[in-house]
């Protein structure tokens, strides 16, 4: 919802008694506008001035997904009229040259990606006034002048009505916030400050949780950063044609070794894409080939089809997927997500590393190994790995010691190694002639505790007018690493565990039994079915089948120090379908 609001000021002005836009002055310096298209299709609204820039848009950098949010704003607010094609090259053009930096963007892919994850706010403040209506990664996807922000707070008020109850409450001690050195706890007077009008000058009344909070995105998301400065200079077009080795894992799926072979497409920033993957558990070879755009020489919009049907089941590796990926600005690696699903559940995490000639290691089997194990098969995949090597020139990592080679293939490297007896627990790196995979493999003395993940998870009921959200969990095993303390910066991820799933009740009403109604979760695989929406004549009051549950794992042969079974468990929230979807961007092809 939080969006760029280039439309009608006049109505945002008179609906929340704030400045008009002729009274919010812009003092920084604007980005030009040089798109023949951009200026045709938006000068209209948008006033030139003598030095190339259009109001409103050369004060704003965004994302490919907000760039299309305000574009399809325009469409449905103030008339804006342009073709699927012109939104395309309006969509390529803003969102290189008016977008973010690599670094810069970074940070929020976790948005384009769909994940869900626990954001890390600056401040209390900033949570309660941003964070508690849509997540914190929406405003942080742009970068706007001091204007554009209090354009932007004015449009909230406007068009959400809930907006104006957040912002026009006094600042208080219990915000728990700082400003600029002054503490806004119990016994400071920080709560009534001046708050400043947009030239800077004080205006007389007390300062609001708004005024603070727009103050503090002024300085965490400017208009112009040093990232920007460097990275201008340096925007190209994406020469990513060829091969790349592919490292992927999906939840409960496990890990994947492949290619993708990247071609040319119709434009210069657009791709077609043939890739091949491979379970390293044992499970057959995938295929999918796609098509993609690659906005600002590094934001990967990609769409691949696998084959499967109208029929497949929920989480089927070979569905219809969306991928989204980083390219390193050297454009030689890649990580991102490919996902799909209702609520874009399922996935893979993927990492691209370009083959160039010399080898590349793409993941190293088995995964984690201990300490005095003797004679231990590794299989090295990559590409272009060498032949002929000597067991000197391959190296992995501390207490494990190669050998002897089995075979060596262009992508196939297979070695003998011992585990040293006093191997310390953590991860490996692996290297071959210059080609380094890090984190490889981890070496672990015992798995001290499971944890499933994810840790706090959503699932959404359906099946009948809206489809049902599932939610996949998988239990991961630690060692408690050198300190023997579970918990900690030392521990060592072994690697999932094979556990039994279940449910059990979050107590939180009495009677509730949310238990009996939310879903079911698969016992073996920990794939979760949410029940079917609408009211339930079962239930007490006639309530949807909405709650709270525990889903807990319990290892099948893993036992803790007690002797009793090791066991671990998620918060999950089964809630209601999205009935409505705001302003869903479409930019992958």
């Amino acid at each position: 919802m939080l969006l760029l609001g280039l439309g009608s000021v006049t109505i945002v002005a008179a609906q929340a008694g704030a400045q008009s836009e002729g009274e919010v002055k812009e003092t920084e310096a604007g980005i030009p506008v040089t798109s023949k298209l951009v200026i045709e299709k938006c000068a209209g609204c948008h006033a030139p001035d003598d030095k190339g820039n259009l109001t409103r848009i050369s004060w704003v950098r965004t994302t490919p997904e907000g760039w299309s949010q305000a574009i399809s704003r325009m469409v449905k607010l103030n008339g804006l009229q342009i073709t699927p094609a012109e939104t395309r090259e309006v969509l390529k053009y803003l969102s290189t040259y008016h977008g973010l930096a690599p670094s810069e963007a970074k940070p929020v892919m976790y948005m384009p990606e769909e994940r869900i994850i626990e954001e890390k706010i600056p401040t209390k403040l900033l949570h309660n006034t941003c964070a508690s209506c849509h997540a914190f990664g929406k405003p942080m996807s742009w970068r706007r002048s001091k204007a554009e922000w209090t354009l932007l707070r004015a449009m909230h008020v406007s068009l959400y009505s809930q907006a104006e109850s957040q912002y026009e409450q006094p600042l208080e001690g219990g915000d728990d916030d700082d400003e600029e050195g002054v503490s806004n706890r119990p016994g400071s007077d920080a709560g009534f400050h001046e708050a400043v009008d947009a030239d800077g000058a004080a205006s007389g009344k007390k300062k609001t949780r708004g005024d603070v909070a727009f103050a503090e995105m002024t300085k965490l998301a400017p208009l112009h950063t040093p990232e920007w400065a460097a990275w201008r200079s340096r925007i190209r077009s994406p020469q990513l044609s060829g091969k790349w080795v592919v490292s992927a894992s999906s939840p409960a799926k496990g890990r994947f070794v492949g290619e993708m072979t990247i071609t040319p497409g119709a434009a210069a920033d657009e791709f077609k894409t043939s890739i091949t993957l491979r379970s390293l558990s044992g499970g057959a070879s995938l295929t999918r080939t796609g098509a993609a755009i690659v906005y600002g020489g590094y934001s990967w919009r990609g769409r691949s089809q696998g084959g499967a049907g109208k029929d497949a089941v929920p989480g089927d590796l070979s569905s219809e997927a969306r991928e989204t990926m980083w390219f390193s600005p050297d454009q030689a690696s890649a990580e991102g997500r490919w996902f799909w699903g209702a609520y874009n559940e399922f996935g893979f995490d993927v990492k691209l590393t370009r083959v160039t000639g010399g080898p590349v290691i793409g993941a190293v089997t088995p995964g984690a190994v201990k300490p005095g194990m003797k004679g231990v098969s590794f299989h090295i995949l990559g590409d272009n790995l060498p032949t002929g090597l000597a067991p000197a020139e391959i190296s992995l990592g501390e207490g494990v010691k190669v050998t002897g080679i089995v075979s060596a293939g262009p992508s196939d490297l297979v070695v003998n190694a011992d585990i040293a007896s006093d191997a310390p627990a953590g991860l490996r790196d692996v290297s071959v002639r210059g080609a380094v995979l890090e984190k490889a493999f981890p070496v672990y003395t015992r798995v001290d505790y499971l944890k499933v993940t994810p840790e706090t998870a959503m699932a959404r009921l359906g099946g009948i007018k809206y489809p049902k959200g599932y939610q996949l969990f998988e239990a991961v095993g630690y060692d408690n690493g050198a300190d023997g303390k579970p918990g900690t910066a030392d521990d060592v991820a072994v690697g999932p565990v094979d556990v039994s799933w279940s449910i059990d009740e979050f107590m939180t009403v009495s009677y509730d039994d949310d238990k009996k109604y939310v879903g079911t979760i698969d016992a073996n695989t920990g794939l979760f079915t949410p029940n079917v929406a609408g009211p339930n004549p079962e239930r007490r009051f006639g309530r949807n089948n909405y709650g709270e549950v525990w889903v807990v794992a319990t290892a099948k042969s893993l036992k803790g120090k007690d002797g009793k079974p090791l066991a671990a468990r998620a918060y999950l929230v089964t809630t209601v379908p999205m009935y409505r979807r705001w302003d869903q961007p479409e930019i992958a092809p």
